[in-house]
């Protein structure tokens, strides 16, 4: 039996949750795991589901026969196989914890993605990820060569057919316009001290303000910078007695998880935009297990 997972956006009304239900259960399919919001405010409805398909129904079926139910909601539909992995182009810079991170959950089965390539603006990681049989570009980007750096960007998430990019700390700010060809594809990492420390050694400014809790938010990235709609936020705290040092430490421990949590919410289809916000629903059971131990 083949795992799928059914995703669902429309106008909240009555019936939307029996009709689906109703639906699978004729097509042969047995129910696992289910999450759903009303957000009333928008008057929005949000769904995933996660089932077995017991009768071989595969997902162009299911996908033609769902159009009656979902043209009679005006519903924004699709089925996913949850054993197909997503493919991600992974961006860094100088930073590389979140990258390291990102390539151990992904070597040992957490994080399910299919990394199809590593493009940084230096070359500091190179090694690194060839010795993980991973294709890296460097593509060095200037104020002057910025428009045919991206092009060469998206050539590569073109030709790899990534469905995802993540900013792994890479320190460049995307065009309006990669923002919004790739709108809900992008996810950034970054410290949760915005609006209040702004520009270089934030956590310089932090330490000298005293602050308690050291955080990181991960986002989808938009022509807004920074102010994408928040899929993930943790904090760790912090005393008086640690150093500015510290505070980089801890903060870089933040963001790793933090920004994972994001793509491991993306990848299995829990992350619904609504508005400027967004709506994640919990993780199924099982999908955090990993295939192998280290």
């Amino acid at each position: 039996m083949t795992q799928y997972c059914l995703t669902v956006a429309c106008t909240s009304t009555r019936g939307i949750v029996a009709a689906i239900a109703t639906f699978l259960a004729e097509n042969g399919c047995n129910i696992t795991d289910s999450s759903q919001f009303d957000d009333l405010e928008t008057g929005q409805f949000f769904m995933r589901i996660s089932f077995l398909s017991e009768t071989g129904r595969n997902i162009a079926t299911l996908t033609e026969a769902f159009g009656s139910v979902a043209q009679g909601f005006d519903m924004q539909f699709a089925f996913h196989d949850e054993s197909e992995k997503m493919k991600v182009v992974i961006m860094v810079s100088r930073f590389g914890h979140c990258l390291n991170d990102l390539l151990y959950r992904w070597r040992i089965g957490a994080l399910p993605i299919d990394i199809v390539a590593v493009i940084s603006n230096h070359m500091e990681y190179q090694k690194v990820v060839v010795n993980h049989d991973i294709p890296f570009h460097c593509i060095r980007v200037t104020k002057e060569n910025k428009p045919q750096a991206e092009a060469q960007i998206m050539a590569v998430v073109e030709d790899t057919g990534a469905e995802l990019i993540v900013l792994a700390r890479y320190m460049q700010i995307l065009s309006d316009e990669m923002c919004q060809k790739m709108s809900g594809r992008i996810i950034n990492i970054h410290h949760s001290f915005l609006p209040s420390f702004k520009g270089a050694n934030p956590y310089k400014q932090a330490f000298q303000r005293g602050v308690k809790l050291i955080g990181a938010t991960s986002h989808y990235v938009t022509a807004d910078l920074d102010e994408g709609p928040i899929i993930e936020q943790d904090t760790v705290r912090v005393t008086h007695a640690q150093s500015p040092n510290d505070y980089v430490s801890l903060g870089r421990d933040v963001e790793s998880q933090v920004l994972a949590r994001a793509i491991h919410a993306h990848i299995h289809r829990r992350v619904f935009l609504n508005g400027n916000k967004t709506v994640v629903f919990p993780a199924s059971p099982g999908s955090y297990a990993s295939e192998r131990m280290g």
